[in-house]
């Protein structure tokens, strides 16, 4: 009976946040550790299933650079990197459009559809709703940033009740043009300003932000992080997700979330809990 009371208990300490976020829209960049291991794909899902049917609007957003590297490794197609991003060769940006758009995207949707969702896998060429143009074409090639987002798309996906499931593939008015990589985090925070998310999460394999005592800070303004990126704090690997965090803030997302993705639903910890499992950046 008290294991039964507890269980209630928790339900009432999570039904604030569930008012809170109901209607509402969450962006959630899937990567890392929690799309590569069965175990911790399976709470995702279930995850997304509980958001769902609680009234929580969720789009998500995935990448897929280990599978691409591995694939490119047993195609004997070379890759390199500058400065953390990868040149998308046309060599390239056709194995990345295989993996992210028709194995990686199709598998996250059919993962959600398993567990009762209502999921379909789109990539930003679908209504060519994710605009695009090349980053740097003489240094990066066919990698793009994002140049608009035509959020009408999602927001018909959404009234329909499907749990839009994206690959970060951008679209070119060009014929025939084979479309830009694009980095995930990026397109993430790009489509959760332009579709008006009230927050957007990152799933990584880190706890958050870290003091120089590895201890998370749970809460940073726009000030504190770059404060703590002009002292190396925030430094490596975790520049490129602040960054993003702060674009999407800086838009009109309400919040920016970074959680540790190995963590046993971290999605609905960081929603329904007070403390959270992660770090919130706001402006």
């Amino acid at each position: 009976m008290l294991r039964k009371i507890e269980t209630v208990k928790t339900l009432m300490d999570a039904m604030p946040f569930i008012k809170e976020f109901r209607d509402e829209i969450v962006v959630i960049k899937y990567g890392g550790s929690a799309q590569s291991s069965p175990q911790l794909k399976a709470k995702f899902a279930q995850d997304i299933v509980l958001l769902h049917l609680v009234g929580v609007k969720v789009v998500i957003v995935h990448g897929g650079g280990n599978r691409i590297s591995e694939l490119l490794s047993d195609l004997n197609i070379p890759t390199e990197f500058i400065d953390g991003e990868r040149v998308s060769t046309p060599e390239v940006m056709r194995v990345v459009e295989m993996v992210l758009s028709g194995e990686i995207n199709k598998e996250i949707a059919s993962l959600l559809n398993s567990h009762g969702a209502k999921a379909i896998g789109i990539s930003g060429k679908d209504a060519h709703f994710l605009k695009a143009k090349p980053k740097d074409a003489q240094k990066f090639g066919l990698t793009g940033r994002v140049e608009n987002v035509k959020a009408d798309v999602i927001h018909n996906l959404l009234r329909e009740g499907f749990i839009p499931v994206i690959a970060p593939i951008g679209a070119d008015d060009e014929v025939g043009h084979p479309g830009y990589n694009i980095n995930a985090d990026l397109a993430a925070s790009a489509i959760a300003a332009a579709i008006g998310a009230c927050k957007v999460i990152f799933m990584t394999d880190t706890a958050g932000v870290l003091n120089n005592d590895k201890e998370l800070f749970s809460t940073l303004t726009e000030t504190q992080v770059n404060a703590l990126k002009a002292d190396g704090t925030i430094h490596g690997g975790m520049v490129p997700k602040v960054d993003s965090c702060l674009e999407a803030v800086d838009a009109g997302v309400h919040k920016a979330h970074i959680i540790d993705g190995r963590i046993e639903h971290a999605i609905l910890l960081e929603l329904f809990t007070s403390e959270g499992v992660g770090t919130q950046i706001t402006l």
